[in-house]
């Protein structure tokens, strides 16, 4: 183990400390429920985690698992996945999780890029896998689950865990490697951010207390674990207080108000495309009945969208900013006291923010510049990209880490999202914001969904293209969507071309995958 000469509040322990700490005093309470697509539930207490968790180690070790080798997980929601997850950090492993929507090039790319020696997948993905297995030659092993009768050399996931076995005893830093999670990237190829065990045990303590939740608190999410939000959020404010946390397998927004019911949830996580399609639902009259006492959201919903939401399902939305790289939150609107809407809320627990220049330098209060984040590389920021210094040295200058996201303080220290840098357009010497052009649209009631980005324009530098999505039924013209701007807007961010998609491409998250609009754009030209 590392001799470490500073010593914070997560003391020298990991994940899997944190785990046997639960399981000896919350032993017989219900740690994680999940709720597969079909609504079929399944219940580990703490005890019975931490013992099955154990048996699968004792299994992956045997399997030749060991201290930092790096291994593939490509699972939805289900209780193997978090298992998995925990297991491979028992013994000291890193794990690689791997995007379920991802292409079999994207597939090649983050199993290649992060020298995985060992897959594990379920069957639907079994297939994919073969394919690729050629061309992976650090991959020595491949286990699936439900695979009734899988190819020679694959292993059955079934068939792993040793329940009448322990796992080797490995002692680890806190700052041990304990999985990475590829960024989404905008125009390169993704980057692989290392997390660590501090990072996890940070973030537990940092969710829970910005939440005000306590150990009666029940968790649910529909957000898929190969995100921070959900692990974060959810599983490690869970684990720390000793909660209750569901993961649903799927979401279905004409179920999930029922399913918070049924599991009594007090607390979940919401993207902006939950919230439109549960407000798209067919209203009853008691969509306010629930227990919910928390609702977690970043990506904002309009002036409209979040007033309607919270008049007809009760509870206040609690807007917040993060990102992979800081382990998820940095700010946060508070609990009690004044949220400031749109605002993304004022610094979590441990965060230092400052928004500075292109010179690096501090701007003034109200001004807009890059939003950067005061911590610790290993702890309270990511370790770093993997096998990428260089990257890693752009991004963490000086203990701060530049996020590439705009933003603004106000006088009291709440902060205002303004845009990606890369979501900001050049045109003509002027700097145009795709989040407030897409903010203006979105308040046309034909308009269903938009994408803003910049296109090359050879006279103005960019121009303004604007994606433009309609309600079922709606018919808008070129000329009705820029008056609509030219009301609203300066001249200058007017879009000038506007296309009108049946949809948009998304991730995995829901968000609008920009990255997939540019490349369209630049294989046209």
């Amino acid at each position: 183990m590392t001799n470490l000469s500073v010593v914070d509040q997560v003391g020298l322990r990991t994940v899997n400390d944190l785990l046997r700490e639960r399981a000896d005093s919350h032993g017989d309470k219900d740690f994680l429920v999940f709720e597969d697509a079909d609504g079929a539930v399944v219940r580990f207490t703490y005890a019975r985690w931490q013992r099955e968790v154990e048996a699968l180690a004792a299994g992956l070790a045997s399997r030749g698992v060991r201290e930092g080798m790096k291994v593939a997980l490509r699972m939805r929601n289900r209780p193997e996945l978090l298992m998995s997850w925990f297991a491979l950090a028992r013994l000291g492993a890193v794990t690689v999780l791997t995007i379920t929507q991802n292409t079999a090039r994207e597939t090649h790319y983050v199993t290649s890029y992060s020298d995985a020696e060992m897959v594990i997948t379920e069957a639907e993905f079994l297939e994919l896998y073969m394919e690729l297995l050629p061309e992976l030659p650090a991959v020595r092993t491949l286990v699936v689950l439900g695979a009734a009768a899988p190819p020679p050399g694959v292993v059955r996931f079934e068939d792993v865990p040793l329940h009448d076995g322990r796992a080797p005893q490995v002692r680890l830093a806190p700052d041990a490697p304990i999985q990475m999670l590829f960024t989404s990237g905008t125009t390169a190829a993704p980057k692989a951010v290392v997390l660590t065990h501090a990072n996890c045990l940070h973030a537990g303590e940092r969710e829970w207390m910005i939440q005000g939740l306590d150990p009666s608190d029940r968790l649910l999410t529909c957000l898929p674990f190969f995100h921070v939000n959900a692990q974060t959020i959810t599983l490690l404010s869970t684990l720390t207080l000793g909660a209750t946390a569901t993961f649903l397998q799927t979401y279905s927004a004409s179920r999930f108000i029922d399913q918070l019911r049924r599991h009594r949830a007090t607390q979940t996580s919401m993207s902006s495309a939950i919230v439109r399609t549960l407000l798209a639902q067919p209203e009853r009259p008691d969509d306010a009945e629930h227990e919910l006492r928390r609702v977690f959201y970043a990506l904002n919903v309009t002036d409209a969208e979040k007033a309607a939401f919270e008049q007809r399902f009760g509870v206040e939305l609690m807007n917040a900013y993060g990102l992979t790289e800081a382990m998820t939150v940095v700010s946060v609107t508070p609990v009690f006291g004044d949220r400031r809407w749109p605002s993304v809320g004022r610094p979590a627990v441990e965060r230092l923010v400052r928004i500075v220049g292109e010179d690096g330098e501090p701007v003034p209060v109200g001004e807009v510049g890059e939003i950067t984040v005061f911590g610790r590389p290993g702890f309270t920021l990511m370790q770093g990209y993997y096998k990428n210094q260089e990257a890693t040295d752009a991004a963490i200058r000086d203990g701060w880490l530049h996020t590439g996201d705009l933003g603004r303080l106000d006088a009291d220290g709440y902060l205002f999202y303004v845009d990606r840098v890369k979501d900001m357009i050049k045109r003509s010497g002027e700097n145009v914001s795709a989040a407030e052009v897409e903010g203006v649209l979105m308040a046309h009631p034909a308009i269903a969904e938009v994408a803003v980005i910049g296109v090359p324009d050879a006279i103005r530098d960019e121009a303004v293209k604007a994606f433009v999505v309609t309600v079922p039924g709606a018919q808008l013209t070129v000329e009705e969507v820029t008056d609509h701007c030219r009301e609203r807007l300066a001249a200058f961010k007017v879009p000038t071309v506007v296309e009108f998609p049946a949809e948009l491409p998304h991730t995995s998250v829901g968000k609008v995958e920009k990255k997939a609009l540019r490349l369209r754009e630049t294989a046209a030209r």
